[in-house]
């Protein structure tokens, strides 16, 4: 960095990317802020109100810099510039957030540093991943009255699994439980998977279907709550969706004529287990639903695109929100984890003769599958 580009960097002002300070102090706390946030610059020397006051430089101050970036927890990793006499610090995006100092942790809210709260800090460690819903523990889920072990039987039969040991094993070699003094846990990937009724656990794992008269949320013709496991939610909602897609046939000169549905059954299957497999299931107020209008049906789930994913990116690259639940549905082929799902489902829909997005527009007799997911 030269003056000129000092001299810039002033004329700009404090914002989201750029912190004055006339000294070290606090320092710590704005390089985790930072650092927790989208990266910036401090420039050490500067008042708030852009009066260039410089420090002395010496290599008692660049190493006073250095370690508290190194005490930073994990430690934040920075670029110093001199410009005569003001150091412009550059913090780049963590890779590890979340990043706290000796007085807790901080993220940048506009052009300020704010210290987050308790209810913030466990709402940032969850949307950077370190806290995994389909990995967690629950003590409540017991063994001996709430585990099915027909659907883990039925399980290995799809996996092609060779169903030579005893249920403790294999539930402890699909990662799903572990034991500990005589007693088996199961994290909730085995929950929602080999549970005999889901709903004896977790409320908002239901996939909802939801067939409505005309093209509002008004009139309800029929209402489906499907919540006994992850695996029968996917196939109940394809009987509900194969229950009421309109159908036509194509004579094709065999003895059976051939079944052509509005929209693709494949399609749709692919967008369920999509929105059952990426939901975020911390978020306990929503459920997947699976909604049936005259014009359209619209499948969403709660959480947005994981943390990774760019928006551009979408349907192009894999990112897990729920790397347990995505590996025992890939055992089952019922997904790939190859970020493959979108594009077949817009080739789908496309081959069809189908509109791949929504809009008011469309015919009332047309109907598209639109996998959203809501925030």
């Amino acid at each position: 960095m030269d003056e000129k580009q000092l001299l810039a960097l002033i004329a700009t002002g404090e914002g989201y990317k750029i912190e004055f300070k006339e000294s070290l102090n606090n320092i710590d706390r704005e390089l985790v802020a930072f650092a927790n946030s989208s990266g910036g610059r401090i420039l050490i020397g500067v008042t708030n109100t852009g009066d260039r006051k410089g420090v002395t430089i010496t290599n008692d101050l660049r190493s006073q810099l250095q370690d508290i970036a190194n005490n930073c927890d994990p430690p934040v990793k920075i670029i110093p510039w001199e410009v005569e006499n003001v150091i412009a610090i550059e913090v780049r995006e963590g890779d590890d957030k979340p990043y706290k100092c000796s007085t807790g942790f901080y993220k940048r809210i506009g052009p300020n540093t704010q210290k987050l709260s308790r209810n913030e800090i466990i709402e940032f460690i969850k949307s950077e991943g370190k806290v995994r819903f389909d990995e967690m523990v629950n003590p409540k889920f017991d063994y001996e009255t709430h585990f099915d072990p027909r659907k883990l039987e039925k399980y290995l039969r799809m996996a092609h699994i060779s169903n030579v040991l005893d249920p403790v094993t294999m539930l402890i070699n699909l990662g799903v439980a572990e034991k500990q003094d005589d007693r088996m846990y199961f994290n909730n990937t085995g929950i929602l998977f080999f549970s005999k009724n889901l709903r004896d656990i977790y409320y908002h794992t239901a996939l909802t279907c939801v067939l409505y008269k005309g093209n509002e949320r008004i009139d309800v013709l029929d209402r489906r709550d499907f919540n006994e496991d992850l695996i029968s939610n996917i196939d109940g909602a394809v009987t509900f969706y194969k229950r009421y897609l309109a159908v036509r046939y194509e004579m094709t000169g065999e003895a059976r004529r051939r079944e052509i549905p509005e929209i693709p059954y494949d399609a749709l299957r692919e967008a369920v287990i999509n929105a059952v497999t990426h939901r975020d299931y911390f978020e306990k107020g929503s459920n997947v639903m699976f909604e049936v209008f005259d014009d359209r049906i619209e499948i969403s789930d709660f959480g947005g695109l994981p943390k990774g994913l760019k928006t551009e990116e979408f349907g192009t690259k894999s990112v897990l929100r729920n790397p347990n639940i995505a590996d025992l549905l890939q055992r089952i082929e019922y997904i790939e984890k190859l970020g493959t799902g979108i594009t077949k489902m817009r080739g789908m829909v496309s081959e069809a003769g189908l509109p791949l997005s929504s809009s008011s527009s469309r015919p009332s007799s047309q109907r598209c599958s639109d996998g959203q997911q809501q925030q």
